[in-house]
């Protein structure tokens, strides 16, 4: 009887928690700071991702923690409140149609596609439906399974639309910025502070992150303190502060939670659909960048902040690679949350849909 071929062990499979946090952290400062001399927008988000990558992809076992993850999501939040102002109300009134469209045909666009995929029998059942969907990647799993579909293939897709989208979005962003000839000024990462101010946005976090958790609202810690400091800040009782240490803090953790998900297993897993799954990607950011092209050409967006508000890459990234480039971060948000809160109320039936035309 043929003995099974052991599994060889790799990179930093050998290495202790506490080597490969010291690699990880080591490894993010280095290519945070790399993209940093490139201009690369959100260089504090990529470099701890693409370390993250690196080791969860060669044998590592350590994963973001939790608490300081989810923590990083409601700073994530607050910063979006900060750039939120009443102008973005208005021109949703004023152009409603246009945007509910361009979310619409989103959604349609990967539900043909998980479909398409489910079909030629890629990926089994409505996994595809969950992968390709563009919302929160942490949420589009959690539903994924209670829904019945594969979820480490959901993981997969999700995370690597969310890497190509946060990539692909960096590169435009900084050519944009690039021919427009703005330098990149120098980041004082230690700043004299309001210190109330700062109080008062760390309450705001800590508040709508548990409120978030409590009421059990997707992607809630950080929707929950970008909505209540965008409500505080305007009637006057809060002025959010966010020190650049904080931020580039809240950036890697984010970062290390999206690139220790590429793990072994699930790349091994997922091999023989990577093609397919790439193609449906660039078939997406395809989509996103003519629907950004009928914004600005409609709406009169500027081309940036049209193509991060159709982007479907994650709301955080697509935040943080926002607030580090001279777009309207309140209308790309804005265009987010709704697509988000869309594909929340569509993704169910859309999924069980599917399956009952595949079986």
């Amino acid at each position: 009887m043929t003995q099974p071929t052991p599994r060889s062990s790799t990179l930093f499979e050998k290495l202790s928690p506490i080597a490969q946090w010291g690699f990880l952290i080591a490894s993010s400062v280095l290519l945070a700071a790399l993209f940093e001399m490139a201009t690369l927008p959100a260089a504090s988000l990529l470099g701890p991702m693409v370390a993250g990558i690196l080791i969860g992809s060669n044998g590592g076992t350590i994963r973001a923690p939790r608490l300081p993850l989810l923590a990083a999501q409601t700073i994530v939040g607050c910063l979006v409140a900060r750039a939120i102002t009443g102008d973005i109300v208005l021109a949703f009134l004023k152009d409603w149609p246009l945007f509910l469209g361009v979310v619409m045909v989103m959604i349609a666009t990967s539900g043909i596609l998980g479909w398409t995929i489910s079909r030629w029998g890629v990926l089994p059942g409505s996994t595809a439906v969950w992968g390709i969907a563009p919302g929160a990647a942490s949420a589009m799993m959690v539903m994924a399974g209670a829904f019945g579909a594969d979820a480490r293939l959901v993981a997969f897709m999700q995370y690597t639309r969310v890497v190509f989208v946060a990539a692909i979005a960096s590169v435009v962003a900084r050519l944009w910025v690039g021919a427009s000839g703005a330098a990149t000024p120098d980041i004082a990462w230690f700043p004299d502070m309001h210190w109330q101010g700062f109080v008062g946005t760390l309450v705001v976090a800590g508040l709508g992150g548990a409120l978030g958790i409590i009421l059990r609202i997707p992607a809630g810690t950080l929707l929950v303190p970008m909505i209540g400091g965008a409500l505080l800040e305007s009637i006057g009782l809060v002025t959010i502060t966010l020190p650049p240490w904080l931020l580039a803090l809240s950036y890697a953790l984010l970062g290390w939670s999206i690139g220790l998900g590429f793990t072994r297993d699930i790349l091994v897993h997922a091999s023989r659909a990577l093609p397919q799954v790439l193609l449906a990607i660039f078939i997406m950011v395809g989509v996103s960048g003519a629907l950004a092209f009928v914004l600005v050409r409609v709406a009169g967006i500027d081309p940036l902040t049209a193509y991060l508000a159709t982007s479907p890459g994650g709301m955080d990234t697509v935040a943080i690679i926002g607030a580090s480039s001279k777009v309207d971060l309140s209308f790309v948000m804005a265009l987010q949350t709704v697509r988000f809160v869309i594909v929340l109320i569509a993704g169910p039936p859309l999924a069980r849909f599917i399956a009952r035309r595949l079986t």
